[in-house]
């Protein structure tokens, strides 16, 4: 599938990867510092943000996902960073296809299968009444029981598009089928032995020591960073360190 994607900039090419439930748009910020040195392309995920829906979304579908862009775009390497679901999707990508991947970036997440409550999330979701009296409001209300966090809800809203005819932009019969899939993990065949940085926030424990044996067993040239005052979502949470972070990841990078 092609994605759609957000590019700008020109450069050494550099792929931006986002999370479950998010968009190309996650990565405005770190798109702008980033371009004036590179040519920076934020894609969509399959059933996220403006690209087409389809039910697969195993890793190695959503990897395919990415290489079959990028040959559109006509890029052969590229650097990659991709952010928890975006960082499986990376890594993913990295041990299938090293060759296109210059160096890799992952944010905040592992090589491991994770139980978290994204079940619960897409079915509130889902259980919100579509009406054309449907306001912003109404909408983060009811998933108050299911998502305590209102930037978390506030999040999620903006993937719904209210009006006379409200519905959800994203695929989310789709990614509610497939949260088995997305939470767990296949270890692809292979390694990378290319740069790989694996960022974690300083508050979260997604990437924990124990995790290590499996990180270094698909990238023996892995190295570990965290961001201070940061959770899962530390692009967001401490924007100027995670890109202080990427920033002297890519100083050398020259495509």
């Amino acid at each position: 599938m092609r994605l759609n994607v957000s590019d700008a900039g020109s450069g050494p090419p550099v792929v931006l990867l986002h999370g479950l439930f998010g968009a190309a748009r996650n990565f405005g910020s770190l798109q702008r510092a980033l371009s004036p040195g590179f040519r920076v392309i934020a894609m969509d995920a399959r059933n996220h943000g403006a690209s087409p829906h389809a039910a697969d979304m195993r890793y190695a579908t959503l990897a395919g996902d990415v290489l079959e862009t990028l040959d559109a775009l006509a890029i052969d390497r590229a650097a990659v960073i991709g952010h928890s679901m975006g960082g499986k999707t990376a890594m993913t990508l990295a041990v299938l296809a090293p060759a296109r991947v210059g160096r890799l970036l992952v944010a905040d997440i592992a090589p491991v299968g994770y139980q978290h409550a994204n079940a619960g999330v897409a079915a509130a979701m889902r259980a919100i009444p579509l009406h054309p009296s449907l306001t912003r409001a109404d909408a983060e209300t009811a998933l108050t029981a299911a998502v305590p966090l209102a930037s978390v809800r506030t999040f999620l809203i903006q993937n719904l598009r209210l009006g006379a005819e409200p519905a959800w932009r994203i695929g989310l019969e789709e990614i509610a089928a497939a949260i088995p899939d997305l939470e767990g993990w296949e270890t692809p065949a292979g390694v990378y032995d290319g740069p790989t940085l694996f960022v974690s926030g300083a508050e979260s424990d997604y990437v924990r020591p124990e995790h290590r044996p499996a990180i270094r067993g698909l990238f023996p040239a892995a190295r570990f960073v965290r961001v201070r005052h940061a959770g899962h979502w530390l692009h967001a949470d401490n924007p100027a360190g995670f890109l202080s972070v990427v920033e002297g990841f890519l100083h050398d990078w020259n495509g």
